[in-house]
């Protein structure tokens, strides 16, 4: 064999193993989620286990329930939505923006109310009543579902309306954090899930901690549903049943919230 043949040979086999090399990401796609802002660190795990299982990009997008149902409303190209209630997915159900019986609840979460400083409290209410604090941060009731979760607890107890001088609202549940993080507020209400992301990420908890009863607040169940942008779109169609699997109930278990159960036909 001359040596032409012998480089044609070489390039030929080189070319069907870029060929064959490059297929998976041929058949890849990409989806455009639009996350509730509680569920930040569990949604980019989940798309890194997601890519990881299928080849398929998630592309995620934060934001309050509220401002992302607005956007989804006005044509932002969301493809999925991930609320964290599930007032928002029915109402983009109803309204034709989402695919019929794609919805579902995926995670329950939880309402925590926490301060950076040690020893502040261990009795919620009492702590509350007695009012030794300055500003308390909960996120904005009318477009964040944690932050009408807080209104509810704030009612429950009585204290709705003494402190209206010391409530501090956040655009969105991630920046109630930030006001409570960076000590801007004494206190506030978030969710567990960020309490767990940060103990995972940095293994510092909140000086002061307390669990609300889940009686003193409407369940926040968190929905998903596949909108019509992503009928045809089989990376979207793939996320969702990502969301069902196994492995993603797991994940989201780890970050604190509660997983409900998922009968056949979800799955």
């Amino acid at each position: 064999m001359n040596h032409r043949m012998q480089c044609w040979r070489g390039h030929t086999l080189l070319a069907a193993f870029l060929l064959i090399a490059a297929l998976p990401a041929v058949h890849a796609g990409e989806v455009s989620v639009a996350v509730a802002a509680n569920f930040t660190e569990a949604a980019r795990e989940l798309a890194a286990r997601f890519a990881a299982a299928t080849g398929h990009r998630a592309r995620l997008s934060f934001g309050s329930t509220g401002q992302l149902y607005a956007q989804i409303s006005n044509g932002a190209p969301y493809e999925v939505f991930l609320a964290a209630d599930s007032e928002r997915p029915r109402k983009v159900d109803s309204t034709g923006h989402a695919v019929r019986g794609s919805r579902f609840t995926y995670a329950v979460g939880a309402l925590l109310m926490v301060s950076d400083k040690e020893g502040m409290f261990d009795d919620g209410p009492a702590f509350l009543e007695a009012g030794d604090f300055q500003r308390i941060a909960i996120a904005n009731p009318d477009t964040a579902p944690y932050g009408l979760a807080a209104q509810q607890v704030l009612e429950a107890l009585g204290m709705w309306q003494p402190l209206q001088r010391k409530i501090v609202r956040g655009n969105s549940i991630a920046q109630t954090y930030q006001f409570v993080a960076t000590g801007n507020t004494d206190i506030g209400f978030i969710a567990q899930s960020q309490a767990v992301s940060r103990n995972a990420r940095n293994g510092t908890a909140f000086g002061s901690s307390w669990q609300v009863p889940a009686e003193l607040y409407d369940p926040i169940e968190q929905q998903a549903v596949l909108l019509t942008r992503g009928a045809d779109n089989a990376a979207a169609a793939a996320f969702i049943d990502f969301l069902k699997s196994d492995d993603a109930r797991t994940i989201i278990a780890g970050f604190g919230y509660s997983v409900p159960y998922l009968n056949t036909a979800q799955r």
